[in-house]
């Protein structure tokens, strides 16, 4: 094992925040699943989803089918995240919108990192352009950044065309791993000031950055933050907080 926790250091809500408001950064991008609040906001709204009724039988059948697969490491991530996306193809966009709305509304607002939330605030204040990549589904992260003032066109999110008010299975964008840099860089933002991501798939992302902030590091992103000499911040409330998943406690 080449790192713990131990080996770099924790930043405190202070020092992060000081870190970043000194930096001077123009651009933030924020990853939004465990980064800005806890838990799996694409896993969790699609299993709410399914339970809703909105995909078929058959469907549910055959994602579920396919996220076990994920789990047992024969699907890949930029796969299954696009996968999670084309269930609704055939589904007027709206209703996809909707249902985010409420799922978000219920299920996400508790599970906010203040201190995150908080720091965000002060970016904006300060005139830092917020952008949110995430391989969540476009329309639940565009409901979830909302509450952080980010606004629909700086997400970058995984997403289906839409065609006269139906959704498609044709993917648009699927920003994960690689991804995620590659998004970024088509929308002109191939070197941001500052990165924040959570997991080894904001890698890229926080090494493209000029600045990059490992928050709540998985394991694998631990590795990383520690090879590239980076320091990493623990919201307060990952402590206590369950993850939540379809708004029920994970086993």
């Amino acid at each position: 094992m080449i790192s713990t926790q131990a080996e770099i250091h924790r930043w405190t809500a202070q020092e992060i925040e000081k870190l970043v408001l000194a930096s001077n950064s123009k651009v933030a991008v924020f990853d939004c699943d465990g980064t800005l609040w806890s838990g799996d906001s694409g896993v969790g709204f699609m299993n709410w989803s399914m339970a809703q009724g909105m995909v078929s039988r058959s469907t549910c059948d055959w994602i579920d089918t396919r996220y076990r697969s994920y789990l047992a490491g024969k699907v890949s991530e930029v796969d299954i995240c696009a996968e999670m996306v084309q269930i609704y193809a055939g589904l007027r966009e709206q209703e996809l919108r909707d249902a985010a709305v409420q799922y978000v509304s219920e299920f996400v607002p508790a599970h906010v990192f203040s201190e995150m939330a908080a720091l965000v605030a002060k970016l904006r204040q300060a005139g830092v352009e917020i952008w949110a990549v995430s391989s969540t589904n476009k329309w639940v992260v565009a409901e979830g950044a909302r509450q952080f003032g980010i606004p629909a066109d700086r997400i970058l999110a995984a997403e289906t065309s839409v065609v006269d008010g139906l959704l498609t299975s044709e993917i648009l964008d699927v920003p994960t791993d690689e991804g995620k840099a590659a998004s970024l860089a088509r929308a002109g933002l191939a070197h941001p000031d500052a990165a924040f991501g959570n997991s080894i798939h904001d890698l890229q992302m926080l090494e493209a950055a000029r600045l990059a902030f490992p928050v709540n590091p998985s394991p694998g992103l631990m590795e990383a933050a520690a090879k590239n000499g980076w320091g990493y911040f623990l919201p307060h409330e990952i402590e206590s907080l369950e993850t939540v998943v379809a708004g029920e406690p994970k086993k």
